[in-house]
């Protein structure tokens, strides 16, 4: 399913849902733990899990960026910087399994929005079957289905 995406009066709200079958301490230890984060994102490495903490983000060119915590809840929620945009992750338990929201916060849509919308929704995609035990082919071969996607919506909802 794609991203919801909302004008918020300051910028837009793009929503991802996904409903896991795994329980929440599994899907917590994909967004939280470097051994997990980088089988779906490897790029981000969390250096301080905790309110005010960092992640390093490998621009794969020789240097990182830092992004910096702001908002976290153990078990529950996650929130850092991403360039001028945030990024949220939100987990409740559920009685099959858990119920995971990623939220961007975007300023300003750009002609990048939709590339990164749909490596998020990939990312997303990669964690639900690294959990179920099962494989993406072609990361790449997604991520170009669901660039078409969201190109096409930003252009409708912008």
């Amino acid at each position: 399913m794609l991203a919801v995406i909302e004008s918020n009066g300051k910028g837009y709200k793009a929503r991802f849902e996904r409903r896991l079958t795994s329980p929440i301490e599994q899907v917590w230890a994909y967004l939280t733990d470097n051994e997990r984060l980088k089988q779906w994102l490897p790029e981000l490495y969390i250096k301080e899990l905790h309110l005010g903490g960092a992640i390093q983000f490998d621009m794969q060119d020789g240097t990182f960026e830092e992004l910096r915590i702001v908002g976290f809840k153990e078990s529950s929620m996650l929130e850092y910087t991403w360039g001028e945009d945030r990024i949220r992750f939100e987990l409740r338990a559920k009685q099959y399994g858990s119920h995971l929201v990623l939220v961007e916060t975007i300023r300003q849509i750009t002609s990048y929005t939709p590339k990164d919308l749909a490596g998020w929704h990939v990312c997303l995609d990669t964690i639900e079957a690294l959990m179920d035990g099962r494989k993406i082919e072609s990361r790449k071969e997604n991520w170009e289905k669901w660039f078409g996607e969201y190109r096409t919506l930003v252009e409708t909802r912008v």
